[in-house]
């Protein structure tokens, strides 16, 4: 548990948390810059009403570490709104998907303007002060980079992060809060299928209670914002749904203000919603279900028919012309796995193909589907 409070009185320091942008990623073959040019605007509206004092990016601005031309036109966009029309000081890191050295042209003049850009482990240690706040921005780092700076051996992150922590603390300033900016997964978080599969982005879990001595810690790398249940340790969450399993999230920016107990959240609503539907296709193509859907919304789809049904996909697609997904769920699939079976190796390939069908649809082959399985092993003899 962080044994810190933000709320302690003193000069008032408001700022919004975010991360996670991921400017160039696409739902299946559908490009999302228009629906993530619309979230930056209602961000930069939310920064306006409430006034905040700088903004907090945590890494993963982009979702490539090559993007292309329009992702970085975009960004680019973003960030000269964010820095030189709207004077926002920027305080923002790297993310595992970023390319540091990308990011950081343009490093010494970004300074000059209050854009505060680390992409450097060490670089980490040289806080960021405004206002009543002193901010350490981390970078995302591999474990090979710590080693080197650090010249130990660490077998984990958690080992090495232990050390990036001593080394912040050693430069706080008594009476100022310490917020801690950082791109890894912390242990216990909860995650969405849009994130990195391999280890969360190949980073290993960070025990939370590291960070008891800052006063916030703000998180990249996570695209849920309630990954975490604790007042001092947010993940700013992704301003979009990037996959179905984020369907019910809810997406927005965190706002910390140092005079407050805990941060708060404020929700952004979506250009294009996404839907995670489920049923048959007869079900799914039903008037009254189309109805339920915003026309421009993104939609997965799980099809429950026990039968192949001809034409699925095409009648599918007609109903929710921006279907990014389609997948099959029988009785066996939606289970935790298919039944061991004894005495496979004694049985005859149509008893197999019977007892294989049996698992993966729920019910025996029908007398007719049988015969045809019978007549393809016959053939397949035949030639062998």
């Amino acid at each position: 548990m962080l044994k810190k409070s933000i709320g302690k009185g003193g000069p008032k320091m408001k700022f919004l948390h975010t991360g996670d942008w991921h400017l160039g990623k696409k739902l299946g073959d559908f490009d999302l810059r228009q629906e993530q040019w619309d979230a930056f605007l209602k961000l930069v509206a939310i920064a306006k009403e409430e006034k905040v004092d700088a903004i907090v990016i945590a890494g993963d601005l982009y979702d490539s570490p090559r993007p292309n031309e329009d992702s970085v036109a975009l960004l680019n966009r973003m960030l000269v709104q964010l820095n030189l029309e709207e004077k926002y000081p920027l305080l923002m890191i790297n993310g595992n998907h970023d390319s540091a050295v990308r990011l950081n042209t343009g490093n010494q003049w970004y300074r000059l303007n209050h854009f505060y850009l680390n992409t450097r482990l060490e670089d980490a240690f040289d806080p960021v002060e405004i206002g009543d706040c002193q901010f350490f921005l981390v970078p995302y780092f591999k474990l090979a980079q710590a080693k080197n700076y650090f010249d130990k051996d660490y077998q984990d992150l958690a080992q090495a992060m232990q050390d990036v922590v001593a080394c912040c603390q050693e430069k706080f300033v008594v009476g100022k809060k310490h917020v801690f900016v950082g791109h890894f997964f912390a242990a216990g978080s909860l995650r969405s299928d849009s994130e990195t599969k391999v280890e969360v982005g190949g980073l290993g879990a960070v025990p939370v209670d590291l960070f008891a001595s800052f006063d916030y810690v703000a998180l990249g790398h996570i695209h849920k914002a309630n990954a975490l249940q604790m007042d001092k340790v947010k993940y700013s969450g992704s301003p979009l749904k990037f996959s179905a399993s984020e369907a019910k999230d809810k997406k927005g920016v965190w706002i910390v203000d140092t005079n407050m107990d805990a941060p708060y959240f404020r929700e952004i609503q979506p250009l294009n919603d996404l839907y995670q539907l489920k049923g048959t296709v007869a079900e799914l193509t039903r008037a009254e279900k189309r109805q339920e859907i915003p026309v421009g919304s993104y939609v997965s789809v799980i099809m429950t028919d026990e039968k192949p049904v001809f034409d699925s996909y095409e009648r599918l697609l007609a109903c929710y012309p921006h279907m990014f997904n389609l997948q099959r769920q029988t009785p066996a699939f939606s289970s935790t796995g298919f039944e061991v079976v004894a005495g496979v190796g004694e049985m005859q390939p149509t008893e197999l193909v019977q007892t294989f069908f049996s698992q993966v649809i729920g019910k025996d082959l029908e007398p007719a589907d049988l015969a045809l399985v019978e007549d393809c092993l016959q053939k397949v003899g035949k030639e062998d």
